[in-house]
């Protein structure tokens, strides 16, 4: 990752006190709090509370309605958009329920580019890092800023014809956050000591390109609700594989609004992830055992079998949403787990 560049040339003192410690539970808080906001979205997803707040006010959206009058304004904005009119039977407190869960996706967002400005500015006034290092972590403020900007993009796509939002634009959106958990995940552990490991090269990179192609197609499911159909395992409408999987015309609509087709290569991924991280572990097992970093391997492959039997939970109970929602998180932490062992085995310079 472009992010890591310098920071892989910055030392971690050996002795006399760590200067970078309190930079780096720095970043792993960061990267806490957008898990906890990919949780909260997946929810404000779920409880169909997205579009409850039809107006993107950066500073003025802090605070949230305060009285009866405020509250009525935003319900009677909420009326005007298809899935307000589609909601019709909604009182005002069914109103309130979903929207809190947005407008507490969008607080934690606003808190999170408060937690990262403060203490980069004081570490930058402590000289804990140099201006190289100060470089990457602007970068990864940027991340987060686009990140904000995406979600809007995604929020209006639903405000004046859809009744949800763009499949296509929340792929984006939860991508982009995927993105920047793993940059923070990446600039962090460069910044620990370093493990001996044997170089991991180009397959645990692969593994991690295949994870993230997954988290982008469990964004499709979550967009097209296809995780409510088809609600068995292994087979799928009765079948291996099902028909119907070609449909709409061009084909290559069906990889992104098909449902069944989306279930479908959902779960087709995850069968490559699994037989693929098989692979690894015996090409580990070969190479040299699993001692210092490349103990993430193993690690990684509990975390990709307990996923597993979540994502199955998940389908056959019909996308409970505390399953939704471990599921959704358990993807994040899987990626950083195999980021970290990226980082902790690429070469430093």
């Amino acid at each position: 990752m472009a992010l890591s560049a310098t920071a892989q040339t910055v030392p971690v003192p050996a002795s006399g006190g760590d200067r970078l410690k309190p930079v780096r539970i720095w970043l792993y808080v960061m990267a806490f709090l957008v898990l906890c906001m990919v949780v909260v979205g997946g929810a404000t997803r779920l409880t169909e509370s997205g579009l409850s707040i039809t107006e993107w006010a950066p500073v003025s959206g802090t605070i949230p309605p305060l009285s009866d009058a405020d509250w009525a304004r935003e319900f009677e904005a909420y009326k005007q958009i298809p899935q307000g009119v589609q909601n019709g039977w909604m009182g005002i407190e069914d109103f309130r329920s979903i929207f809190w869960w947005e407008w507490s996706h969008r607080f934690l967002g606003r808190f999170l580019g408060v937690v990262f400005a403060v203490p980069f500015l004081v570490f930058l006034f402590q000289r804990r890092f140099s201006w190289k290092l100060a470089g990457p972590l602007a970068g990864l403020f940027f991340l987060g800023g686009l990140q904000g900007a995406i979600g809007w993009w995604m929020v209006s796509s639903g405000l004046s014809q859809l009744t949800s939002v763009s499949q296509y634009r929340l792929a984006t959106h939860l991508f982009a956050a995927s993105l920047l958990f793993l940059a923070l995940i990446w600039v962090a552990r460069r910044l620990e000591p370093a493990k001996p490991a044997l170089p991991t090269g180009w397959p645990v990179w692969l593994l991690l390109i295949l994870l993230e192609v997954q988290i982008v197609a469990g964004a499709f499911v979550a967009g097209l609700d296809a995780g409510m159909g088809y609600n068995t395992w292994p087979l799928m409408d009765g079948a291996l594989i099902p028909k119907g999987l070609d449909v709409i015309d061009p084909f290559w609509k069906n990889l992104f609004e098909n449902a069944l087709t989306v279930q479908f290569n959902h779960r087709m991924i995850a069968y490559g992830v699994v037989a693929f991280t098989g692979w690894l572990l015996w090409r580990q097992a070969k190479r040299g055992g699993f001692g210092g970093a490349d103990g993430w391997l193993p690690r990684i492959a509990a975390l990709i079998a307990l996923q597993v039997v979540l994502g199955i939970l998940t389908l056959i109970n019909m996308v409970p949403i505390s399953l939704a929602l471990g599921h959704q998180a358990l993807a994040f932490m899987l990626a950083g787990a195999t980021m970290a062992y990226l980082a902790d085995t690429s070469p430093r310079k």
